[in-house]
């Protein structure tokens, strides 16, 4: 497929985080861009001030009369029903139809392209080498899964040469890919109603990382069973970040790298979780060719993203964190960096489940990592893309928690129960549509300060 023969992008589920990244970007080469989606949120309302029209309603009338099968690519999401009366209506008069993956993998076949992969830390990772590359000057568009702070967007510069991705292992489509730096950063079971068990994972896992030829420019975690360039902290690796202490509430730290010993580093993302992502990004920059003055300077002006641990209020009486976790092992990097900031006090947790199937593979490890906050707020499980499972329930997580301060609370009654609560530390968590109730909580937690 030749894209320069493309004058329109339509997207099915364009409000997804990768999605609207994509959207960006077609907008911004100057390809005709619409698209629709089940709800309206944040990230369309943003998209539709930038001259995209979305439309709520699966309805074909919508589709833009102008949009020939000739000069029109569809996007789509995985998430998206089969019966879904717009997909139908292109797939059966034979447009050029493809997941977000598929297009992904032909916008970068022809770049340089750095592709992160891991069941956590991609967004955050990608985030930083984004930056480091863009503010080194580089020719670089990075794609990524979540709103950057530093440029409120999901999109980082608009190069042509040099591309960063997310390698995203839902549905197997980071095999689309076509990397020539890479990273994996975990591979956890997770999207077990896509893989059936976490052999499966990793077996996609080990695909993803024959794609890169040279093991040399292949970077993993110690633990992981792959053959590449080993990152630690505080442990002997290739890539060694070590002396790391606290200081103004950033990490100031120092890397061993194979050439050099890059001194007095500072980052401000709380966490060893996201200290082990910035020590990758460092590496997959260093072995680009990037000068190590540009990644100190980026490193330090790093703001974060948006619902990564991203602080709504931050004052001596009263904190309030915001985090996209949706996994028990997100959530004790959650409950890690909390303890380490904010020790001795008082941290209640709002979590929304997102899936059933998730819920149901995880339900052990969520209720112990629920468990160990002072304070849960649980609310009901967040769908997507899935039906209800019988026995799966917010109820049912709730029973095997060890925390005896936990209760569920409906969305409709959060507000007051947020408000009347005496924590001084909250933090909300989940992927689902809890991130559309943050301005709300902010502005309640407001009247209390």
């Amino acid at each position: 497929m030749n894209l320069n023969q493309i004058q329109n992008v339509y997207f099915i589920g364009i409000g997804g985080i990768g999605m609207s990244a994509l959207a960006r970007y077609f907008k911004f080469i100057g390809k005709q861009v619409s698209g629709y989606d089940k709800t309206p949120s944040m990230l369309t309302n943003e998209l539709i001030e930038s001259g995209i029209d979305i439309h709520f309603e699966d309805n074909i009338n919508l589709i833009p009369s102008d949009y020939y099968v000739e000069n029109t690519l569809v996007i789509y999401t995985p998430a998206v029903p089969k019966t879904h009366s717009e997909w139908n209506y292109f797939i059966e008069r034979n447009y050029e139809v493809k997941k977000r993956a598929e297009v992904l993998g032909i916008i970068t076949k022809d770049t340089f392209c750095f592709a992160v992969a891991g069941t956590h830390g991609k967004t955050t990772t990608s985030s930083i080498l984004g930056h480091i590359l863009f503010q080194s000057g580089a020719d670089v568009t990075a794609f990524i899964g979540g709103i950057v702070e530093n440029y409120n967007s999901n999109l980082i510069g608009s190069g042509k040469t040099v591309t960063v991705v997310e390698a995203d292992e839902f549905d197997r489509s980071f095999l689309h890919l076509h990397p020539n730096i890479a990273c994996v950063t975990s591979m956890d079971a997770d999207h077990l109603d896509i893989y059936g068990t976490s052999d499966a994972i990793q077996a996609s896992f080990r695909e993803f990382a024959s794609k890169v030829e040279d093991k040399n420019n292949l970077f993993i975690t110690k633990e992981l069973p792959l053959d590449g360039v080993q990152c630690a902290i505080n442990e002997d690796a290739v890539y060694k970040a070590y002396n790391v202490r606290i200081e103004d509430g950033a990490y100031v730290f120092d890397v061993q790298t194979p050439s050099e010993i890059m001194k007095d580093l500072r980052f401000g993302l709380p966490g060893k979780h996201n200290l082990m992502n910035g020590l990758m990004a460092i590496a997959m920059a260093k072995t680009f060719g990037t000068p190590t003055d540009s990644i100190a300077k980026a490193i330090a002006s790093f703001n974060g993203i948006r619902r990564r641990f991203s602080y709504q209020i931050k004052s001596e009486n009263l904190v309030y964190i915001d985090d996209y976790a949706h996994h028990p092992t997100e959530i004790n990097a959650v409950h890690q960096a909390v303890r380490e900031l904010y020790p001795g006090r008082k941290v209640l947790a709002i979590f929304q489940p997102h899936l059933f199937s998730r819920t149901r593979d995880f339900v052990d490890g969520f209720a112990e990592s629920l468990s160990r906050f002072d304070e849960v707020f649980l609310m009901d499980i967040y769908p997507a893309r899935e039906l209800p499972m019988e026995g799966v329930t917010s109820e049912w997580l709730l029973g095997k928690m060890t925390n005896s301060n936990k209760k569920i609370v409906a969305k409709e009654d959060l507000l007051g129960e947020i408000k009347a609560s005496d924590a001084p530390i909250i933090v909300t968590i989940g992927a689902g549509d809890l991130g559309e109730m943050v301005p709300s909580i902010k502005k309640i937690l407001n009247e209390n300060i």
